[in-house]
């Protein structure tokens, strides 16, 4: 698991959004971030911008987690539901495998402000051979 550690240091918007990793297990990855003044939109709450980074980055590295060494993943696509705006933070996203493929892998990510879900993500990665 260390080269997601070593990947996540390579990340420039993480570091722009100054968030850290908080858990790795295989199939799982957990990112946390403040809401920092550079990362809110015109009425204080945290942008929808940062929420679905750290969102597909946790569930990007969930998905690498389970790849074998000679692989990396890319994000084809991914979705987001708004559930309620983040206020407080930090805001901490908790990226899934729901299933891992051949050719694909799909992914989900929650995001939360506390206890308070502001985000519902899904997606799908692809493996990348390297």
């Amino acid at each position: 698991m260390q080269r997601i550690y070593e990947s996540f240091e390579r990340q420039t918007m993480m570091k722009t959004l100054g968030a850290s990793i908080i858990k790795v297990k295989k199939g799982l990855v957990e990112i946390a971030a403040p809401i920092l003044e550079s990362s809110k939109q015109q009425h204080g709450f945290s942008h929808a911008g940062m929420i679905f980074s750290i969102g597909d980055s946790a569930a990007g590295y969930a998905a690498l987690s389970v790849m074998e060494n000679d692989f990396e993943v890319l994000t084809v696509e991914m979705k987001i539901n708004l559930l309620a705006p983040g206020r407080h933070g930090p805001l901490r996203a908790i990226g899934t495998v729901e299933k891992s493929g051949r050719r694909l892998v799909i992914v989900r990510a929650d995001v939360f402000d506390g206890e308070t879900k502001v985000a519902l993500m899904q997606g799908t990665m692809i493996p990348v051979k390297i």
